[in-house]
């Protein structure tokens, strides 16, 4: 009987965002943006272009210390570039009493957030109980706790008429779309395998560093992100672009119900060292604060349990996701990701390594279920059934049954861009007063498979 009520309730609040619309349509300048607590660099590139449909000037509500400055100086740094600057007016409250005086004025409609992931939750409620909309950063939870508080926010949205998304950016990278877009001819890709837990149909790992550059600036961490009490896992961080890609590249406009569709098979989680001077070079804070003492062991060295691994089904197809932090990269690399699609003629794999310059690059290779000459007639047709939507598509052969593929240079777009791309997508939904009836369920469906991956990790000895 709760297993069937819960169906019913995710059933509701599914229908209730996708078919109820917001108040009223929003046009152009009626978005007015409130950033709140912008402790995660996320907040600024948001802003890192001007969008018709929002009003320049965005109320700010932060307590005082370096990320408001850090946030701030970012938005002027977009503001007084030469090449298409910005014009946002910032108007600033700062002060512990943040959130309670952004709530008591509440001088806009869409709230931004993007910080501390510890308290987003709570952020995210309140701002939905107020009336507002709300744009989040990824992880919107960190842990299994915030799981019915996640599902009671969005039923709040669809009962006040406004909208709650998280960022996704990784949908709106080139090469992952081209790999969804070719997964999806069945005469080319052959559809996707099932797979199994050692082979799984859809792999996708990435690499990420502490320390590295923002808009052309080293990056300084706040020190709570190295706190994963704060910042949350690596299992329930990174990897919710790692979900999100394998939901939307597997099962495209599909609703998935978390409770029948997704089966966890197995979790780990292991810590990342990080020195006292990486942690100062990162944070320009010379000892570990106090709330990090827990995880600093005898040799002063931090333990930062970022890594994750996470195998499951998802509609009985295996898929593996994982997150690997080290601190640096190796001069001249930058962050990594790797995706393997597997399917009964191709295999449709995004790299991203020293050979591609560290550039993401899409290749599909052959299964050799079809003879050299049949694949490459297939592939061709692939190429010219897709080069409608995205120019300069083309194929250049690299070894025996492995194709590089390539599109016009305009259409790459780099990770900092994205944001602007998501924005506007969230944009073009409050406009109409709704989203795809496929989206809330699915973000759902995201977050509870990364936060009782968690659960079940910490339940295994870390290697």
């Amino acid at each position: 009987m709760n297993k069937q009520k819960s169906l019913i309730t995710l059933a509701t609040v599914a229908c209730l965002a996708a078919c109820n619309p917001a108040k009223e349509p929003m046009q152009k300048k009626d978005v007015q943006l409130i950033t709140v607590a912008p402790g995660h660099f996320h907040a600024a590139l948001v802003q890192k272009t001007m969008y018709p449909q929002v009003d320049s000037v965005v109320h700010v509500y932060a307590p005082e210390g370096p990320e408001i400055d850090a946030y701030l100086a970012l938005i002027d740094q977009y503001n007084t570039r030469t090449d298409n600057p910005t014009s946002w007016e910032e108007k600033v409250y700062k002060g512990n009493d943040f959130l309670e005086k952004m709530l008591e004025e509440r001088k806009g409609n869409v709230v931004v957030l993007a910080g501390n992931n510890q308290h987003k939750i709570d952020y995210i409620t309140q701002s939905l109980d107020a009336g507002l909309n709300v744009l989040a950063d990824k992880p919107m939870i960190i842990d299994a706790d915030g799981f019915p508080k996640l599902k009671q926010a969005f039923s709040t949205a669809s009962e006040k008429g406004v909208l709650l998304y998280d960022i996704m950016t990784e949908r709106y990278e080139i090469n992952t779309m081209l790999q969804k877009a070719f997964s999806q001819l069945p005469d080319f890709f052959g559809g996707l395998v099932t797979g199994s837990a050692d082979n799984p149909a859809i792999t996708k790992e990435s690499v990420h560093h502490f320390f590295k550059e923002v808009s052309g600036k080293p990056l300084s961490r706040p020190a709570w992100f190295y706190d994963t009490k704060q910042q949350g896992e690596g299992i329930v961080d990174v990897t919710t672009h790692l979900v999100d890609m394998v939901q939307w590249e597997c099962f495209p406009d599909q609703v998935i119900d978390y409770e029948k569709d997704i089966q966890l098979v197995g979790a780990k989680r292991w810590p990342t060292t990080v020195t006292a001077a990486q942690f100062e070079r990162s944070t320009n804070l010379r000892e570990f604060p106090e709330f990090l003492s827990g995880s600093v062991d005898n040799q002063g060295n931090l333990a930062v349990f970022a890594n994750g691994e996470i195998n499951y089904t998802l509609k009985g197809t295996h898929a593996k996701v994982s997150v690997i932090w080290n601190f640096e990269a190796p001069k001249g690399a930058g962050d990594l990701h790797y995706s393997i699609m597997r399917g009964k003629y191709a295999n449709l794999i995004v790299q991203q390594g020293a050979e591609e310059q560290y550039k993401p690059v899409l290749y599909v290779e052959s299964t050799g279920e079809r003879d050299a000459q049949a694949f490459e007639a297939a592939l061709a047709k692939a190429i010219e059934q897709l080069g409608s939507s995205y120019a300069g598509l083309k194929s250049e052969q690299v070894a025996a049954g492995r194709y590089r593929i390539s599109v016009d240079p305009s259409l790459v777009t780099s990770h900092e861009e994205h944001f602007a791309q998501v924005t506007e997508k969230y944009l073009d939904f409050l406009q109409s007063g709704t989203m795809p009836e496929w989206e809330v369920p699915n973000m759902l469906a995201k977050y509870y498979l990364t936060t009782k991956a968690l659960a079940e990790a910490e339940t295994v000895a870390a290697p």
